[in-house]
């Protein structure tokens, strides 16, 4: 009984970074219907409070749309665009796990997206977070 109990809480507390992955390819999917190419998307495993910065290059004039989704053991990811220079563009202020931000580059340039997994649910100690860059 003991053995079930911890084989129980030790798989609860794996990160899912394929549950994240399916749900932001949906995402993607969704958006080639409307016109959104992607750029670039990527997953991590994140612990509670840690975050993952990416670099990315966006062109003048496009739009963009950055999008995270977390696995079921996240029940908050932050997303925020800052500039080379380290200044913050844009901040999600929503308390979900899929966050969207947008975007439209005025310039040429390298940009960071910082991604925040801010909180998890229960004991959980790691979500995967999956996150890309649509543009059009």
């Amino acid at each position: 009984m003991l053995s079930s109990l911890v084989l129980a809480l030790s798989t609860a507390a794996l990160a899912d970074e394929k549950a994240a992955d399916d749900c932001l390819k949906t995402k993607i999917w969704e958006g080639y219907n409307t016109g959104w190419a992607v750029r670039t998307a990527t997953s991590a495993t994140l612990a509670k409070g840690e975050h993952r910065i990416y670099l990315v290059t966006l062109y003048a004039g496009n739009e963009y749309k950055i999008m995270a989704c977390g696995d079921t053991a996240v029940t908050n990811v932050d997303l925020v665009l800052y500039d080379a220079l380290g200044n913050e563009l844009a901040r999600d202020g929503h308390q979900d796990r899929e966050p969207v931000l947008s975007y439209k580059a005025s310039a040429t340039d390298t940009f960071y997206i910082a991604v925040h997994a801010t909180a998890l649910l229960g004991a959980a100690t790691s979500g995967g977070v999956a996150t890309a860059v649509t543009y059009k």
